[in-house]
């Protein structure tokens, strides 16, 4: 118990007491006047906080009173009574989107499925086009070009996904009486890659082309946007780092290798686990500008399954819950399993 109390007591040897030593004093006050300091510092910097306000109401409303509504997953589905005068269903809805077997279950599995293919795509061949542009970017050496160069690779992220998808349409389109078919049909139409019928009922409407359109038209948008960070990264390595490579007669594809890519391999890692974090979180609003009901088989996903039956002439609103439940909670189990992954084999990780 002295050994204990030793860390915080003193002895007082000239009246033979124990008592709190000068540090324990001082640890004391500071912990009795926490709130006092902390008011202090918030107001002698209100102006920053006071710009924090619109973040946290937009994360407020946006993100943490929608988490109301997941209720819906188990509850009667009832477009006239408020969520909490619902009856309560258990898991019903997810019982019969996994295992139902009617048209529901059916389309569910195959949404799965798309969100699966067409994220793992994006991650396979979307994820490495940024960092070889930023890689590209470091090497020009020309400031004025590459400022227009990265101008143009990130215009394409600031147009709407309207206009994005409008533009893809027009280059794919069929082809009419009063319009010829778009351009890109014509062009492999001419390489020989695609027959002249497929070209005429446009790529669009055929579900084999629709994956590859969504994938490359993806990277187009993004792959500027995403290449900031690494460049960011990129322009952050000593000179020195480049000098002791050249000196052991390192040309310029050995210093990317040795020197760039081992220095912004934190970086990498840490938006490769945000990537996988959002893995499953296709941007619905593309699909549903460009899919129809003859790419369904390889076009629709998660949020475009959820947004049928839930805003459809059904109104399921539960089992569309339920459904985007699912996928959010696979969503949360996949950056867990890549932050633990990645901790144990690189000792970088978000936490």
């Amino acid at each position: 118990m002295k050994e204990r109390a030793a860390d915080f007591l003193e002895f007082d040897k000239e009246r033979g007491v124990y008592r709190i030593s000068s540090e324990q004093a001082v640890r004391d006050d500071v912990e009795k006047h926490h709130w006092v300091h902390v008011g202090r510092t918030v107001m002698k910097d209100w102006r920053l906080y006071l710009m924090l306000v619109p973040m946290l109401l937009v994360f407020l409303f946006w993100r943490y009173f929608p988490m109301y509504e997941l209720l819906g997953c188990f509850k009667v589905s009832d477009n006239v009574l408020p969520v909490s005068e619902q009856l309560f269903s258990g898991f019903s809805y997810f019982k019969r989107l996994l295992v139902g077997g009617d048209t529901a279950s059916t389309e569910f599995w195959r949404a799965m499925r798309n969100t699966f293919i067409l994220s793992f795509y994006g991650l396979c061949f979307g994820f490495p086009i940024p960092i070889i542009l930023a890689l590209f970017f470091n090497e020009i050496r020309s400031n004025a070009a590459r400022s227009v160069f990265q101008v143009l690779t990130y215009l394409p992220k600031f147009m709407s996904t309207v206009v994005m998808t409008s533009l893809v349409t027009m280059l794919v389109k069929q082809g009419s009486l009063t319009t010829g078919m778009g351009v890109l049909n014509q062009g492999l139409e001419a390489l020989g890659l695609i027959s002249h019928d497929v070209a005429n009922a446009g790529l669009l409407n055929n579900p084999a082309f629709f994956r590859s359109i969504y994938q490359i038209s993806g990277i187009w948008e993004t792959a500027g946007y995403d290449s900031i960070v690494f460049f960011a990264a990129i322009i952050a390595v000593s000179p020195t780092s480049y000098e002791a490579a050249q000196i052991d007669g390192a040309d310029k594809w050995a210093q990317m290798r040795y020197v760039v890519l081992p220095s912004i391999l934190s970086t990498i890692v840490i938006m490769l686990i945000t990537r996988i974090g959002s893995l499953l979180n296709i941007g619905y609003e593309k699909v549903l500008l460009l899919y129809n009901t003859n790419t369904y088989v390889t076009a629709d996903v998660v949020s475009t399954f959820a947004n049928r039956y839930g805003m459809g002439g059904s109104a399921q609103t539960g089992l569309a819950a339920a459904a985007e439940m699912m996928n959010n909670v696979i969503g949360m189990l996949l950056v867990i399993g890549a932050n633990t992954i990645a901790k144990k084999a690189s000792n970088t990780s978000l936490y």
